[in-house]
């Protein structure tokens, strides 16, 4: 068992350095072990493309070494044809009889298919190695899979006092004020780029005209959301330049706007969601303002929380979404406190 966590832990590692790279597909690394050495390994890298088992098996120099071998990978094989063949006929064909594997796969196009096509073939298969963790490496893919919804995380920072904004009289006009410092805010970013969408409410747009890119690491710009019931959003924001995808949902068309526009019939957060779902978006991490992120607790969806405290006080201003920290945990991030809480 031992051994298994050993070569489980890589695959683990091999498929966490591609998030935010594979959307709609989970993340998911392989390697191959011939008399306990890793002989080949692999992940996959971006949708479409080859999937982990087969860069593992492609990187593997003597072929007929595969059927003296143990196969691991963090989630259960494909047995069905996508984007890609199975990889459970790959595994076959090579003779590769001995698998090990973390996570059943939820798509109800896979769910325990891969693994009885296996058995069913003469392999001997393990699974449930390491479940735990594997399957919080792929809750995106679990959460979109399980409860028909995209993964959510509510992102924000707050000054000392308990403000996300100073007032309005004491600020400029349409420029993001930002309370966390520098690395806080890189490593804000490095979050944004690994969720396949962002979202805010459009008075964030409209008091901050905030850009919503990955400007300050490199990485993946999500697709940008925003909630505009009444038509709001000022023709020139940012958000809706073309660094990446905008939709705009609202409760009417807006004909000004060259984007993605979608209309919801009873604007709410359960019609929106399930739009999402639809677009098979799969995270999205909702960065403002405060009343549109109160509205995903007062509404219990969500299911990480991520706040950065500063040690400014403000003393006035726009007070912050409300979710007591102040018994939690948490990491120093320079002179910020950075508070992670998921949903038990």
């Amino acid at each position: 068992m031992d051994t298994h966590i050993k070569y489980m832990k890589r695959c683990i590692e091999l498929a966490s350095k591609e998030i935010g790279n594979t959307y709609p597909n989970p993340m998911v690394g392989c390697v191959i072990v011939h008399n306990n050495k890793i002989i080949g390994e692999g992940s996959h890298q971006e949708y479409g493309c080859n999937h982990a088992e087969v860069n593992a098996i492609n990187s593997v120099v003597d072929k007929d070494l595969l059927k003296e071998s143990t196969l691991y990978v963090n989630l259960e094989p494909c047995n069905h044809y996508g984007k890609t063949p199975p990889c459970t006929k790959l595994i076959l064909e090579k003779g590769i009889k001995n698998i090990v594997i973390g996570s059943k796969d939820p798509n109800r196009n896979v769910l325990g298919g891969g693994i009885n096509t296996l058995i069913s073939n003469g392999c001997n298969v393990e699974y449930g190695i390491m479940k735990d963790e594997c399957d919080f490496l792929n809750k995106r893919f679990f959460t979109f899979q399980n409860q028909k919804r995209p993964y959510i995380i509510l992102k924000w920072a707050e000054s000392k006092d308990g403000y996300i904004s100073p007032k309005k009289s004491d600020r400029t006009q349409r420029e993001v004020f930002c309370i966390s410092n520098e690395e806080s805010k890189k490593m804000s970013h490095n979050f944004r780029s690994q969720e396949q969408s962002i979202l805010v409410g459009v008075q964030t747009v409209i008091d901050d005209d905030p850009e919503l890119t990955t400007r300050l690491v490199d990485g993946n710009n999500p697709t940008r959301i925003v909630l505009d019931p009444n038509n709001r959003i000022p023709s020139n924001s940012k958000v809706l330049s073309d660094e990446s995808k905008t939709i705009i949902f609202s409760s009417t068309k807006n004909l000004e706007l060259n984007v993605d526009n979608e209309v919801i019939n009873q604007f709410d957060l359960d019609s929106i969601l399930e739009s999402l779902f639809k677009r098979d978006i799969q995270s999205i991490i909702v960065e403002g303002g405060a009343y549109t992120i109160q509205k995903f607790i007062d509404s219990n969806k969500w299911d990480c929380i991520r706040i950065f405290k500063s040690e400014k006080n403000l003393c006035d201003g726009l007070i912050a979404p409300k979710y007591e920290i102040d018994e939690l945990e948490y990491n120093l991030i320079g002179d910020n406190k950075f508070y992670e809480i998921f949903k038990s």
